[in-house]
């Protein structure tokens, strides 16, 4: 009798183990693997450890890889061979940027999936390319077969950083009725498009608003790499800052960046002010915006790749 139900369990476990095998493989090929490129401005190895060790948890879930630089070809070319090499042929990108209307054209012409990008160059024309080492602004169209689904959406806008805001805040106040908030983003040229980071950076701004009684909270923008209207926002930046310390008042600012202080340290010189010198990372609400852009991308349309969609 034993030795009955024996053999019969081990049939039921063979044919179980016989389905496994059947079933499985089909199910995979239905669904495609799907890889992660993050594009992010990078800097120096602080500044990138921060944006990697942000990003560590994705790497559980998906084959990731970081192309650091201002869209920079090169840098997006070789995180794509990378994935490509682990077997990736979607791939979703997502931008870390404060804007979603940072570099969007120019990462479309770069993938193949807006006219404009010439040709890849030869492969002598870029060797020892370190993406960590500064920006190369050459535009050419990279080499691949894979098909990619491409974020649009930038920190500015992500419900996620309100959170992050807060958390920040909080843990700089001590007596937040007698305190001022700037939030201090890089800000970009054009007059129309940074008037649309503020708006949507003050909408980040509510959830410390609601929370935290502050005298005010401010957001502005520096226009740091335009001289001409620099002037004018570092005039109002730092009369927040001296106004916010009268009648015993204190400053409290929070780089609306995604790491780091940038160069408030200098425009902020010989005035009084609070701040732990943190961008929007090291923080999880930054790999979980990251990761919703992913599922977001995941669940729509991929876009192919080449000379017929680049017009190249």
């Amino acid at each position: 009798m034993t030795r009955s139900l024996t053999r019969r369990g081990s049939l039921l476990a063979f044919a179980a183990a016989a389905a496994f095998t059947v079933v499985a493989p089909a199910t995979l090929a239905t669904e495609p693997e799907v890889g992660v490129l993050v594009m992010a401005h990078g800097g120096g190895p602080v500044w990138n450890g921060q944006v990697e060790a942000t990003l560590a948890p994705l790497r559980a879930d998906y084959p990731l890889e970081i192309a650091f630089g201002m869209a920079d070809p090169a840098s997006l070319q070789d995180a794509v061979k990378r994935l490509e090499a682990r077997g990736v042929r979607r791939i979703a990108v997502v931008r870390l940027f404060i804007s979603g209307e940072s570099w969007l054209e120019r990462t479309e012409q770069i993938l193949g999936l807006r006219p404009g990008a010439p040709p890849p160059p030869a492969p002598s024309a870029h060797p020892g390319h370190d993406p960590h080492a500064g920006h190369n602004m050459d535009l050419w169209r990279i080499s691949t077969a894979s098909t990619f689904a491409l974020s649009t959406q930038g920190l500015a806008e992500a419900p996620e950083m309100g959170a992050v805001l807060f958390e920040r805040a909080r843990a700089l106040s001590q007596d937040p009725g007698r305190e001022s908030l700037l939030i201090l983003g890089h800000g970009p040229e054009d007059d129309g498009e940074n008037q649309r980071w503020l708006a949507r950076i003050d909408a980040r701004a509510e959830a410390v608003r609601r929370a935290l009684p502050f005298r005010r909270v401010q957001v502005e923008t520096l226009r740091e790499d335009w001289p001409e209207k620099r002037v004018a926002a570092e005039a109002r930046i730092r009369a927040f800052v001296a106004e916010a310390g009268r009648d015993g008042g204190r400053a409290i600012v929070i780089p609306y960046r995604v790491a780091g202080f940038g160069p408030y340290v200098s425009v902020l010189k010989d005035l009084t002010y609070v701040s732990d010198g943190k961008g929007l990372i090291p923080s999880a609400g930054v790999e979980r915006w990251v990761r919703r852009q992913v599922e977001e991308l995941r669940s729509g349309p991929f876009r192919a790749s080449g000379p017929a969609a680049s017009g190249g």
